[in-house]
């Protein structure tokens, strides 16, 4: 898991998640979200496989985190698998997968 930290907050914090992020990083990756200003974030996931319910609550998890601290996050890269899971959890829209 990388974070790029950009102190111009009119460019976007970029985040790439790797293909099996733990509770952990993902827990690091939201205390980084609430300690950054609130701007656009970008979270490439591109790497998560297999697209699996661990990997939906991490990204469930970013979205709140990101949402509490008025980011506006956008995940990028999903693969077909990811956005089946989320199309059948009925997360897809509030995800904006």
């Amino acid at each position: 898991m990388t974070v790029s930290r950009h102190v111009d907050t009119s460019r976007p914090l970029v985040v790439t998640l790797p293909a099996r992020p733990t509770r952990g990083e993902v827990a690091l990756l939201c205390a980084e979200l609430g300690a950054a200003p609130p701007g656009d974030v970008v979270c490439e996931v591109g790497a998560l496989a297999p697209a699996d319910l661990s990997a939906v609550d991490a990204l469930a998890r970013l979205k709140l985190a990101a949402n509490r601290r008025g980011h506006r996050i956008r995940f990028h890269g999903a693969g077909p698998e990811l956005q089946t899971l989320l199309l059948l959890t009925g997360l897809d829209g509030t995800l904006g997968v």
